[in-house]
């Protein structure tokens, strides 16, 4: 469901992949001072973030977002970021204490698309471990970043005439990202909750209110010719 727009994913290891992007730590200063942040430390640097509650989320020229519903509880799914590069998807767990939670979840995310006939190669950038993979004519790349009692996934999904430009995008996103986690305790890898903006959610019930009179006229149309 598009809602605004601005102007202007076995028993071998996986296969490596080449990245230029440098592990985290092995930058300057200033590299320490890049994000994903968490709210307690985030800088008030006034850059607009599209506030979903448990995360606040960057949304670059030239994007539109979509917000995926479920429809049988009517919640919020998720919530997508489509960029000219592919479809930004960024989602927060809670995480224990110790970390580590990306690694676990990195593992079984290509046995999962292997699983799926994927071809899936692994390497490191950024943030550790990164994960490239191919399904038909979509490419697709993860990354994920352990915070403080909390885990930041993100992954960019388009066609692979845009692979070689995806992960840059994707990375801009993922680093000028603030996770909420808040003070509730929860089990590790519960997804944090999302919370759509109010001006975001009032959109989504109007157009909900037209598809259900539409289908009600429909109905209407149909019974009369009876």
């Amino acid at each position: 469901m598009g809602i605004f727009s601005r102007n202007r994913r076995g028993e071998d290891e996986p296969e490596e992949f080449d990245t230029t992007s440098e592990p985290a730590g092995a930058g300057d200063e200033e590299q320490a001072l890049d994000g994903p942040f968490d709210d307690g430390d985030a800088p008030e640097d006034g850059r607009p973030r599209m506030d979903l509650g448990s995360v606040r989320v960057p949304v670059p020229d030239g994007s539109q977002v979509q917000v995926e519903m479920d429809q049988q509880t009517n919640n919020v799914r998720a919530v997508h970021v489509v960029t000219p590069h592919g479809q930004v998807t960024i989602s927060a767990y809670a995480a224990p204490r110790s970390g580590g939670l990306w690694k676990d979840v990195s593992n079984e995310l290509t046995e999962q698309l292997r699983s799926d006939g994927a071809k899936v190669s692994a390497g490191r950038g950024e943030w550790g471990i990164e994960l490239s993979a191919i399904v038909g004519e979509v490419a697709l790349r993860f990354v994920g970043v352990d915070g403080p009692r909390w885990m930041l996934r993100g992954v960019i999904a388009g066609p692979q005439s845009q692979a070689a430009h995806a992960p840059q995008m994707l990375n801009d996103i993922v680093r000028d990202t603030i996770v909420v986690r808040g003070d509730a305790p929860m089990p590790p890898r519960t997804p944090l909750p999302i919370k759509l903006p109010d001006a975001v959610a009032e959109h989504i019930l109007e157009q909900q209110g037209q598809q259900q009179q539409a289908q009600q006229q429909q109905r209407q149309q149909q019974q009369s010719r009876r």
